[in-house]
C-alpha cells in the first residue's frame, strides 16, 4: 500500500488548472513525499505524464475510474 502524504481534489477543473495546482502542492512538499491528484479532465492523464517527464517528479501510478482520473506523483 502506497502512503499518500497529500491529496489534491482537482475535480471539475479543466487544463491547465489540475497541473498548476499539483505544481503548487508539490512545491510545498518535501522530497520523497507523495501527492495524489483526483481530476475529471481526461486530458490530465496525458498532462501528468508530460509534467513528470519535464519536472523530474516521479509518476508512480495512474488510473481512470468512472470519469475520475487519479495520478500519484512522488516529489523529486
Amino acid at each position: 500500500m502506497l502512503q499518500i502524504d497529500r491529496e489534491l481534489d482537482a475535480r471539475g477543473l479543466n487544463c491547465p488548472l489540475p497541473i498548476l495546482k499539483a505544481k503548487k502542492a508539490l512545491a510545498e512538499m518535501t522530497s520523497g513525499q507523495v501527492l495524489k491528484v483526483i481530476a475529471t479532465d481526461a486530458g490530465s492523464v496525458r498532462d501528468f505524464q508530460a509534467f513528470a517527464r519535464q519536472t523530474g517528479n516521479e509518476l508512480l501510478h495512474q488510473e481512470s475510474n468512472g470519469g475520475e482520473h487519479i495520478s500519484i506523483l512522488k516529489r523529486r
